[in-house]
């Protein structure tokens, strides 16, 4: 007997075979994105995104913390996942899962290899402490491709936030003064792309049935430049590819990211101006 899935992966074949998508979408094409900040205000920077259906929000929280033992001198980030049952009944409340891990570390290793946030400048006193970034994500709708969406709402989150002001005489933070500034950031912007291979088809932001179908994934991260520079990739899935279709991915996701990386940008920089009129 076949299930509903198997029915529903057959067809996504037949429609991708005949260079079509269930919702009529080019291959590279994503669904409509939207970004908006200032979601919570007990958090120094937070955001809201979403893509089609699904929706992520993420938080970050900064705080004094002891530097790690390998970099004395520069802040420390940590990225979280929360993957709520509200937003997909496969979800369950508990431990955090593998899909949760996974997602913040994906995010994690993006940000933090691009060198978007200058981690040098967040030291107060080296060896003892600097500042520490807290990166949540939490799920509110998984309708597919929730990484690409958290990864979006992680540096929207980040461009937004305030550092709190420090009381060195006091040591401690004090949130009735005015915040120091925005966060160091540089201008190594990170973009995320998961790429998901079905029927020997390449797409991008699949629905969550395009990602039952899939045969598994190639996340790029990627930065600024010309060409686009490479930060982070990690495949997932046990899932051949060959070297010919790996040179495929990159060219595929280097077509999208010219246009692409522009548009996000501007959605990121117009919520900021309106969060700022708020």
């Amino acid at each position: 007997m076949i299930n509903e899935s198997n029915l529903t992966s057959k067809r996504i074949s037949e429609y991708l075979e005949a260079g079509k998508r269930f919702d009529e979408r080019e291959f590279d094409e994503y669904r409509d994105i939207s970004v908006e900040l200032g979601i919570s205000k007990k958090a120094e920077g937070s955001a809201k995104v979403k893509i089609g259906k699904t929706e992520v929000w993420v938080g970050v929280k900064l705080g004094i913390a002891e530097p790690y033992p390998d970099s004395p001198d520069k802040g420390n980030l940590m990225v979280t996942a929360e993957l709520l049952p509200l937003s997909n009944a496969k979800y369950e409340y508990g431990p955090p899962q593998f899909n949760a891990i996974e997602l913040g570390r994906l995010v994690d290793r993006g940000i933090r290899e691009s060198k978007f946030i200058e981690l040098d400048k967040l030291c107060i006193k080296k060896g003892e402490k600097v500042w520490g970034i807290f990166l949540d994500i939490y799920s509110i709708n998984d309708n597919g491709n929730l990484l690409d969406a958290a990864f979006i709402g992680a540096v929207a989150a980040l461009k937004s936030a305030k550092i709190p002001f420090y009381d060195e005489k006091e040591e401690r933070i004090d949130y009735d003064k005015k915040p120091s500034g925005n966060l160091p950031l540089t201008k190594n912007i990170p973009m995320n792309f998961s790429v998901h291979k079905i029927d020997g088809k390449l797409i991008l932001d699949p629905i969550i049935e395009e990602e039952f179908a899939s045969e598994g994934r190639l996340v790029v991260g990627v930065v600024p430049g010309k060409p686009m520079k490479i930060c982070s990739m990690q495949k997932g899935d046990n899932f051949n590819l060959s070297t010919e279709e790996f040179g495929e991915i990159l060219d595929f996701v280097e077509k999208k990211y010219v246009k692409f990386f522009p548009e996000v940008e501007k959605k990121i920089e117009d919520a900021i101006k309106k969060n700022k009129q708020v």
